[in-house]
């Protein structure tokens, strides 16, 4: 069994919280603590990052099923955030029955763009997993700014999201490279079409890695998710705009 590190706060119906691409649970721990007013909030520090365990295989499955183990609840709500979120459908695809809802952050079933579908093009990811090799620590930081940049509250934000990353010792250049292959070759939007549960995406519309079209996409090809825009919001709205975040999570059963 993988050793899943997990932060539990508050009570109430449980909200189960994943993270990004690099990032651990302390990135939005302020967040869950004011959100845990109203819920159980249940934190967890995907395979590898953070104060977790590796697996195996950085793989969808192997990822998900770890951090079902880890989750004390026989069902839950699902939070998903980027790269957390491509996890998040694909466990509530494979567990339907753990599952009660689904909202994704900044999240893209489909990350990189195609002909049909909006994402991040190809070349940003790409460049990310060629400097790995040459520094991590640069990649990592480069990454950060890039969620961040052209906000008016970029620096602040971004100096939190430094400050939350060295918390924590940097995942493997091999789980870093392996996350960066999930979102360039994952297309989950069948698994998401497909989905009974309720679902929900929150985007921002200055998000330079999902962008603003995704909220029509998705509902051309899920009619019934709920679409919220977040104005003058990048790709961390749980840092930028917690307030009206706040507001609509409390409105998710």
């Amino acid at each position: 069994m993988t050793k899943i590190h997990r932060e539990i706060y508050g009570e109430g119906r449980p909200l189960v919280m994943i993270h990004g691409w690099a990032m651990h649970s302390g990135v939005w721990r302020e967040f869950a603590r004011q959100l845990a007013e109203h819920k159980q909030v249940i934190c967890l520090d995907l395979p590898g990052h953070g104060r977790s365990d590796g697996v195996n295989s950085f793989t969808l499955p192997e990822i998900g099923a770890a951090l079902l183990e880890a989750i004390p609840v026989p069902k839950f709500s699902l939070l998903g955030w980027s790269l957390g979120a491509t996890v998040a459908i694909d466990m509530a695809s494979r567990f339907p029955e753990r599952v009660e809802s689904l909202l994704l952050l900044a999240g893209n079933p489909k990350f990189v763009q195609c002909d049909d579908w909006p994402g991040v093009k190809f070349e940003v990811l790409d460049a990310f997993e060629s400097l790995l090799s040459n520094d991590v620590r640069l990649t990592l930081m480069r990454f950060l700014a890039l969620q961040v940049n052209g906000l008016p509250d970029g620096k602040r934000l971004l100096q939190l999201m430094k400050h939350a990353m060295q918390e924590c010792e940097p995942p493997s250049v091999e789980v870093l490279r392996s996350g960066l292959d999930i979102l360039e070759r994952s297309d989950l939007r069948a698994a998401l079409k497909h989905l009974r549960c309720p679902c929900s995406i929150v985007l921002g519309d200055r998000d330079k890695l999902v962008p603003i079209g995704c909220g029509l996409a998705l509902k051309a090809l899920k009619p019934e998710i709920d679409v919220h825009v977040l104005e003058n919001a990048g790709h961390v709205p749980f840092l930028s705009h917690a307030p009206r975040l706040l507001d609509i999570l409390r409105t998710i059963p």
